[in-house]
């Protein structure tokens, strides 16, 4: 996290590492395109917040794994975490690439 003047920055994680961490049971997806875009495919397991109607309060419960965000590129969970930043959530991470780059990567889709 940085402190002071700046923009904050978002830890961002590969197709890779995410899917690691899925299968440890490490992380929770949320999933912020719109409810027609994840009805077409998703991250097996993901959570939908569409980014329309998102708020930070909504947000389950993770249980202790690391929450992290994402979309179709990686711009409007950039936008979500920003909200989470204004809302003081500990939620700092999302999928690099978004769900374009799972896919492009082979990993799961779940429809």
């Amino acid at each position: 996290m940085v402190f002071g003047f700046g923009k904050a920055r978002h830890r961002e994680l590969t197709p890779g590492e995410l899917a690691q961490l899925l299968r440890d049971d490490r992380a929770l997806v949320v999933d912020v395109r719109e409810v027609d875009e994840f009805a077409t495919g998703h991250i097996p397991g993901a959570v939908n917040l569409p980014l329309s109607t998102f708020q930070t309060s909504q947000l389950p419960d993770a249980g202790g794994r690391t929450m992290v965000l994402n979309c179709a590129a990686g711009r409007r969970s950039a936008m979500a975490l920003e909200r989470c930043a204004m809302a003081r959530s500990e939620v700092d991470t999302h999928l690099a690439g978004g769900f374009g780059a799972w896919q492009a990567a082979g990993l799961p889709v779940e429809r």
